[in-house]
């Protein structure tokens, strides 16, 4: 049984008691019934998999990390907390073998960096010796199948029922949207929420370099990308995000989905969303809607193109619609803390205006209507919505 290490992180005795039977809460029984875990088929005796395996069944687990042998954390609503574990340098070994053989690619000396999945879904990223000791360092983001939708999660990120609303309206209209946020924040929650609302008639195409990405339509195509020292063992062939964004035009979308924009593939989605693929999505790594657009600048010159500043700001304000800034408060709960819509150019600069701002615990209104009405109507959003909140 995993068991915290308490007195290393609690000082009060009523968390004692809060992490005894919230913490470590087993999920329902009848969640379980009908999703086996995939973990149990492989090596029973090795202790980080027996870990895994256990920590399955634990409720709001996000975060599992393996800093070395004695040395392993989960996070739980924003914080860390030390486990009282102890694995062997040869487990943690060959661990990371068998993970390597399962996502197809290398990890060793010559191949130190591995980016995958866990047969459960779960991501993962494993850094090995030498540029680590003693062992590798093991970092896994933990998939959550439980968040199925807002109807099922009415409150998630601290939305209430008419900012839902709102959001539906803007999927349902077309409109494209970049989800941004810091490390954990829950850009890829985020996205998994808003992608459930697509209509089930579109043809929907996602790109991601580690799948995480999961909801369910009929016409939908999931595009893995295989780069860096992370390439496909068998074949030796590796696509970037980029090479698949650029494919991915030729197939016919609806939608374009990017996981996270970290790249040249930044050119490509705004010229996608520029000629027709409305209702495209993706996110992107900062920490306002201000720095997501200058962080889009950044990532379009660090690509070598030689395009004015300003071209590039042209196609970035003509291309996106909304921002939607995910936040941790100050609880460490994940929340929606802004919503911005760009409205255009003025000069130099892009033209953004903030529909809404997290304030004493809610969602609030700023009283400015976006300037993209019209497309929200046709996403079924009433003419007067703003003026009732």
């Amino acid at each position: 049984m995993v068991n915290l290490v308490l007195n290393l992180v609690l000082n009060d005795p009523k968390d004692l008691f809060y992490f005894d039977d919230i913490l470590f809460m087993e999920q329902p029984k009848e969640q379980l019934k009908d999703n086996t875990n995939p973990i149990k088929q492989f090596n029973k005796k090795n202790g980080l998999w027996k870990l895994l395996d256990e920590l399955s069944i634990k409720k709001g687990i996000t975060e599992i990390t393996i800093n070395s042998p004695n040395n392993t954390f989960v996070e739980k609503e924003g914080r860390f907390f030390l486990l009282d574990i102890k694995l062997s340098e040869q487990e943690i070994f060959e661990f990371t073998k068998e993970i390597a053989s399962f996502n197809n690619k290398k990890c060793d000396q010559n191949n130190p960096i591995l980016d995958g999945n866990l047969p459960d879904g779960s991501r993962i990223n494993i850094i090995h010796p030498p540029f680590v000791k003693p062992t590798p360092v093991i970092t896994i983001r933990k998939y959550l199948s439980h968040i199925l939708s807002f109807k099922d999660s009415p409150s998630i990120f601290g939305l209430n029922e008419k900012w839902i609303t709102f959001i539906r309206a803007a999927i349902k209209g077309k409109l494209n949207m970049i989800v941004c946020g810091g490390t954990g924040a829950g850009k890829t929650t985020m996205l998994n929420l808003l992608l459930q609302e697509i209509p089930k008639e579109e043809r929907v195409i996602t790109i991601e370099d580690t799948r995480e990405l999961n909801f369910k339509i009929p016409n939908l195509v999931h595009l893995v990308a295989g780069a860096g020292s992370g390439s496909d063992v068998k074949s030796g062939i590796t696509l970037s995000i980029r090479d698949l964004v650029k494919n991915t035009l030729r197939m016919r979308p609806d939608r374009i989905i990017i996981g996270e924009v970290r790249g040249g593939e930044i050119f490509d989605l705004l010229q996608a969303m520029n000629t027709g693929h409305d209702g495209s999505m993706a996110s992107i790594h900062a920490s306002s809607p201000a720095e997501c657009l200058t962080r889009m600048n950044t990532i379009y010159m660090l690509a070598g193109y030689d395009i004015p500043m300003r071209a590039i700001k042209g196609q970035i304000s003509q291309a996106i619609n909304f921002l939607v800034q995910i936040s941790r408060n100050k609880e460490g709960e994940r929340i929606v803390s802004e919503i911005a819509e760009i409205t255009g150019m003025e000069g130099e600069n892009i033209l953004m205006q903030v529909l809404a701002r997290y304030e004493n615990g809610q969602l609030i209104s700023t009283g400015l209507v976006p300037h993209c009405m019209r497309k929200l109507e046709h996403g079924g959003l009433k003419r007067d919505f703003f003026n009732s909140l």
